[in-house]
């Protein structure tokens, strides 16, 4: 016990240095005083022991690279970036800091050429000879053979007898130190822990610890808390090899413990110790988070986001240290849930969706400010949120773009008035607006020469104006003209593009011409809506946003190609799943390929009326598809129909899109958010829709109102869809939710048997006073069955 003292009371002492993170010094005394607290709680302190002498800082002269051996204060982010780093960009500094790195989209999700380019198993061996360890010495691993059935004997015995002694001993033992928590949970005692496939740890051994660890008497959980103290202080003078330390990283991070306040200095510091484990640590990391089982992975990451959340906005500050004097835990317990993020990412079936990074309680942080911070800086060393683009959810994302949207259209206003003021022309309020002005019956013309004629005002806030019709555009005319020129282009007679029934989605025509402005405008209309937050009710498959990201902003390059994604089966199976099915087959067929099929390198489609065919690699038509080559062909076929059969068409849409939204918060987007912000979200919540809805003419209370919510509520999804649809004009929701929708159900003294009305760009439904609830249903389902929808064939 002394020497556990005399270890706890050097570890101690050494955290007493002040920290660099960045720009800000990180005082640690009060974490020392949090850690003595607890080890009080299980023995008394001589006088002498809590006399600490102050020491001189850590050496900051770590070693860069991908050492197993001494840590780096924080490692690079290669295996748990979303794409390769940009060259010239900043090498880890020894300050303890995260790589800065401008672009959100360089960071935390994953790439996938972090995957196993091969199928055997990956060891350390096999990796370079700078990722290698170098470990001093390697100590001698106890050996430990206590079994799952034994322990839970154990466990068994104790409930029924009150004699906790002898599990008190076995945690006391196992949690004593790095090394005794290896050999505990080992599967073998001479196996390896060095490959990505397997950790080595006894999965179901660990599982019944910690499920078993919470019933214990709490002496015994105080010992496993002290033990893990004492095995970060042998850590920390280099006690433990590099080597051991990594299982016992991702085992510890799995103790339910963690989930108390009262235990958070300690988890903090677990956190830290994974959080600057080398590159390479963090590669084996991610991939054996991967191999948890769905349960344990997801309270993996709800414990880290109960932690971030509580050290935001604790219940009880008194429990926790001020925020000044640690404010390395939360980027600590973000660069782990990042590697739990990467390891969602690269599973070939994510263990859960990617909704469940997000961090709601984020939504109330001033993220406008960690937005500039990140945009600011560049390749700064200091953390922010915007680093780590997973963690926001959609509303924090949208509200970010929309605040960035208003500061540029504001911007655009303001060098308006300066450029009038300075000629000393007359100032008029119309060129604080993009100003649109169409026909009807030409609305699509119209509206291609407007937005070509006033490209310099994008970005300023748009109004809209029918010719020949009076009215100001408070919200209601710009949300018409959305959804009439949508209707419009959409339509299969236009021939932009084509719907598919199967999927039912829209598809680029592949039609070859002189002239693609317009779909430079629907690209266009599609940044407008984003930029003056209006929700379009456009059926585009998710792969199209991936283009839409690719890359995320216009390169400088003008001859740089644009929208091309690397695609596979799976996004060619949600535009077209019949050919997507044949393809898959091919793939699959166990006969012989060439004789069976009589395919070849060629592929035809037809292009307004007339077949016309295509290689799809030089002399592909006298290429036979062989049992060898199939896989070359179908990754061949599906970049020629996503990629290449319609690449002017997509440029053009491309650029339509940028030239709106060239905000950098689309780099924090993923592709899926990408289409929440055009098109709104498909989860709807009725219930939410009755506590927010506005009433015209009617009260909440009245009968008529009440028998509305009773049948809306008692409504199929597919009928809660097509309300939402003959209401809004769209049956998705808004980023916001329900709430954001803005519902109005106005009265009208019409006839009961007039069936309900609605005005769309207002999201308004009128109702006659029906006199029960049947007939209010009766005429509901035929009004919202037999409406004509925006943009469906």
């Amino acid at each position: 016990m002394f020497l556990l003292c005399e270890h706890m009371h050097t570890f101690l002492r050494k955290m007493g240095f002040c920290l660099v993170w960045g720009e800000e010094a990180v005082d640690f005394s009060t974490d020392e005083e949090m850690l003595l607290n607890i080890m009080r709680e299980n023995n008394t302190l001589h006088q002498g022991e809590r006399e600490r002498d102050r020491l001189p800082p850590i050496s900051s002269n770590s070693t860069s690279g991908l050492d197993r051996g001494p840590k780096l204060p924080y490692p690079s982010h290669s295996f748990i970036s979303n794409h390769k780093k940009e060259s010239g960009s900043q090498s880890l500094s020894s300050q303890f800091i995260l790589p800065g790195i401008r672009h959100g989209r360089d960071l935390p999700p994953i790439v996938p050429d972090v995957r196993p380019k091969h199928q055997h198993r990956i060891t350390i061996d096999l990796l370079p000879p700078e990722v290698k360890g170098r470990l001093a010495y390697e100590p001698v691993a106890p050996l430990r053979t206590k079994t799952t059935r034994e322990f839970q004997e154990d466990i068994e015995r104790a409930t029924v007898s009150g004699d906790w002694k002898h599990v008190h001993d076995f945690y006391l033992t196992t949690f004593g130190s790095f090394l005794e928590v290896n050999a505990a949970f080992k599967k073998e005692a001479s196996a390896p822990f060095d490959t990505t496939e397997d950790s080595g740890i006894n999965t179901k051994f660990l599982n019944a610890v910690y499920d078993a660890i919470l019933l214990t008497p709490p002496d015994t959980q105080k010992a496993v808390l002290k033990g893990i103290i004492n095995s970060l202080l042998r850590e920390w003078k280099g006690q433990t090899s590099s080597a051991a330390t990594l299982n016992e990283n991702a085992s510890l991070l799995q103790n339910p413990q963690c989930t108390s306040p009262a235990t958070y200095v300690i988890y903090a510091h677990l956190l830290r110790q994974m959080a600057t484990l080398a590159e390479a640590d963090h590669y084996f990391l991610m991939h054996w988070f991967k191999k948890l089982s769905q349960k344990r992975f997801k309270l993996l990451v709800e414990r880290l986001h109960l932690f971030i959340s509580t050290r935001l906005f604790p219940a009880k500050p008194e429990e926790l240290p001020p925020m000044a004097k640690c404010s390395w835990w939360i980027p600590s317990a973000t660069k782990v849930l990042s590697l739990l993020n990467a390891a969602n990412s690269i599973s070939s079936t994510p263990i859960t969706p990617f909704v469940d990074f997000y961090n709601l309680t984020l939504e109330h942080t001033d993220f406008m400010v960690d937005y500039h911070t990140w945009q600011s800086q560049g390749n700064s060393t200091r953390f922010t949120f915007c680093q780590f683009p997973f963690i926001l959810s959609p509303v924090v994302k949208k509200a970010i773009i929309q605040k960035d949207s208003e500061q540029q259209m504001i911007s655009m206003a303001r060098q308006s008035l300066v450029d009038k003021v300075s000629r000393r022309q007359r100032v008029d309020m119309s060129l604080l607006f993009l100003n649109i002005k169409v026909r009807r019956l030409q609305l699509v013309s119209d509206s291609l020469d407007e937005l070509t004629r006033n490209r310099a005002d994008l970005k300023k806030k748009l109004k809209v104006t029918f010719v020949g019709e009076a009215g100001l555009d408070m919200g209601g005319l710009t949300k018409e003209w959305f959804l009439l020129l949508i209707r419009q282009i959409f339509h299969t007679d236009y021939g932009m593009f084509t719907f598919f029934k199967d999927s039912h989605c829209h598809w680029f025509s592949s039609w070859k011409c002189d002239n693609y402005s317009e779909f430079r405008l629907v690209g266009a209309l599609m940044g407008l809506a984003v930029y003056n937050s209006i929700t379009l009710d456009i059926r585009f498959p998710p792969c199209v946003y991936k283009k839409l990201l690719t890359p995320p902003l216009l390169p400088c390059d003008p001859d740089a190609p644009v929208g091309v994604a690397t695609l596979s089966l799976d996004d060619l199976q949600q535009v077209t799943p019949d050919l997507a099915h044949g393809l898959a087959e091919l793939l699959s067929y166990e006969g012989n390929v060439e004789e069976d099929f009589c395919t070849t390198f060629q592929v035809s489609q037809e292009e307004l009326g007339v077949i016309k065919s295509y290689n799809l690699k030089p002399g592909g038509d006298k290429i036979p598809v062989t049992n060898q080559n199939r896989k070359e062909y179908v990754q061949l076929y599906v970049d020629f129909l996503l990629n290449k059969s319609i690449y002017r068409q997509f440029a053009a849409f491309y650029y339509g899109f940028h030239s709106v939204c060239t905000s950098d918060a689309l780099m924090l987007l993923r592709p899926e958010e990408v289409e929440i912000l055009v098109c709104g979200s498909p989860n709807l919540d009725m219930s939410t829709l009755q506590k927010a809805a506005q009433y015209e003419g009617y009260s909440k209370t009245d009968p008529t109102i009440r028998a509305f919510w009773d049948v809306v509520l008692a409504f199929p999804l597919v009928l809660q869809k097509k309300l939402l649809h003959f209401t809004t004009g769209s049956d998705r929701v808004p980023v916001g939710g329900m709430a954001d929708l803005n519902f109005k159900i106005s009265k009208i003294d019409a006839s009961t048997d007039w069936l309900p009305l609605s005005h769309t760009c207002f999201n308004q439904i009128c109702l006659p006073p029906y006199k029960n609830k049947k007939e209010l249903k009766q005429k509901l389902t035929i009004a919202i069955s037999n409406a004509e929808g925006f943009g469906l064939e």
